[in-house]
C-alpha cells in the first residue's frame, strides 16, 4: 500500500483522550504509517514518548522514525485532563480547518480527526455546527454528506443520524434516501475499490413492514426508491427486515448496508467490533476518518485509553488514499 502523502490528524479536544491515543498510535505504528498531529507541542509532551516538531507535512516520514511528528498549533490554555478550557475552543476549530487546507492542497493524503466536545466548542467559540461532519461539509462547500461506520466485517450507513426516534419517519424522504445511496455507491467505488458495489437497504419497520401490516414506509417510500435506482444500474437489495441483515451469512451478500436510523446502524457494528469501528465521512472531496468514540473525559489522564479505533481510522484513511491514487 503506497500513500502519496502523510495523514493529517487534528488534535480535537486536548483535555480528552486524543493526545494520549495519538502518542500510543505512534508507539504502535512508528514510521510504518506516517501521520502528523496538528496540535500544541506542550499538550502532547506529557505522555512519555518523544515528540518531533515539524515545519511542513513533507517532513513527517523522517520525523516518524524518531518520535511523534507534530505540526505545532498554539493553544492559549494548558490541557487539563477531563476539564475542557473554553479558551482552547477556537484553536481546536482552527486545527480542523488547517487539516482540511493541507489535505485540499495535497500536502496530506487524508484527514483523521480526534474527538471534539461540541458543548465546549459552542461555549468557548460559538461553534454553530452539530459536529465534525457538518463543519467539514461547510469547509468543503458540500451540501450532502453521509456518515459510514466501518470495520473489516461490516460497512453501514444510517440515513438519519442524531435525531429523536420519533422524528425519523417524517425525516425520511425520497431525496434523502437517493442521495444517501448514491453517495455510498460512489464512495464504495472510489474509496474502497469495489467496481460494482452491492448495497442492502433496511426497512424502517419490523419485518420491513410485512406487506403494510406493520407500517407503510416500505411500500410508500423505500421500495420505489430502490426500484428507481436499480433502473439506473445500481445493485440494490431490499427493503430487508433489519433483524436478519447483520449475521455473518447476510453480511456476505453485500458490500454496505443502508439503515434508516442511528441505532439500527450502530448497534450491529458496535456489537461486531466495538473497539475497531471507524467513522468515515462520504461525499467530501477529501478523505476523512475518525475513531468511533468520543473524548472520554472520565478516563482522560489515567493512561488506560485504547488507541485501537484511532489506529483503525488511520489505516482505513491510508487504504482509501491508496484506492483514490489508483
Amino acid at each position: 500500500m503506497t500513500v502519496p502523502a502523510p495523514i493529517a490528524v487534528s488534535i480535537g479536544e486536548p483535555a480528552g483522550i486524543g493526545p494520549e491515543i495519538a502518542v500510543k498510535a505512534w508507539q504502535g505504528l512508528g514510521a510504518r504509517l506516517p501521520f502528523f498531529v496538528i496540535g500544541d507541542l506542550a499538550h502532547l509532551a506529557a505522555f512519555g514518548a518523544p515528540i518531533v516538531a515539524i515545519s511542513r507535512p513533507a517532513d513527517t516520514a523522517n520525523a516518524a522514525m524518531r518520535g511523534l511528528p507534530v505540526l505545532h498549533q498554539e493553544f492559549p490554555a494548558p490541557a487539563i485532563a477531563g476539564q475542557p478550557a473554553p479558551a482552547n475552543a477556537a484553536a481546536v476549530i482552527a486545527a480542523i480547518a488547517r487539516g482540511v487546507d493541507l489535505v485540499t492542497r495535497g500536502e496530506a493524503s487524508a484527514l483523521t480527526t480526534l474527538p471534539i466536545n461540541k458543548k465546549a466548542l459552542k461555549e468557548g467559540a460559538g461553534f454553530a455546527f452539530p459536529g465534525h461532519t457538518e463543519y467539514l461539509a461547510h469547509l468543503a462547500g458540500i451540501e450532502s454528506v453521509v456518515m459510514m461506520l466501518a470495520c473489516p466485517a461490516l460497512r453501514v450507513v444510517p440515513a438519519t443520524i442524531h435525531i429523536p426516534l420519533a422524528d425519523v419517519p417524517a425525516a425520511l424522504n425520497a431525496r434523502l434516501l437517493i442521495d444517501t445511496i448514491r453517495i455510498t455507491h460512489a464512495a464504495l467505488r472510489r474509496d474502497f475499490a469495489i467496481p460494482a458495489p452491492r448495497i442492502a437497504i433496511a426497512g424502517l419497520n419490523p419485518h420491513a413492514g410485512e406487506g403494510g401490516t406493520m407500517g407503510h414506509e416500505e411500500e410508500r417510500l423505500i421500495t420505489p426508491v430502490i426500484a428507481a435506482l436499480r433502473a439506473e444500474g445500481l445493485n440494490l437489495s431490499g427493503p430487508h427486515s433489519a433483524d436478519t441483515m447483520f449475521h455473518a451469512g447476510a453480511r456476505a451478500q453485500y458490500d454496505a448496508a443502508i439503515a434508516m436510523y442511528h441505532d439500527q446502524a450502530l448497534i450491529p457494528i458496535k456489537t461486531i467490533d466495538f473497539a475497531g469501528g471507524v467513522n468515515v465521512t462520504l461525499g467530501l472531496p477529501f478523505i476523512r476518518t475518525s475513531p468511533d468514540h468520543g473524548t472520554a473525559f472520565d478516563i482522560a489522564g489515567t493512561g488506560c485509553a485504547d488507541p485501537t479505533s484511532f489506529i483503525a481510522a488511520l489505516e482505513m484513511a491510508a487504504q482509501m488514499a491508496a484506492a483514490r491514487g489508483k
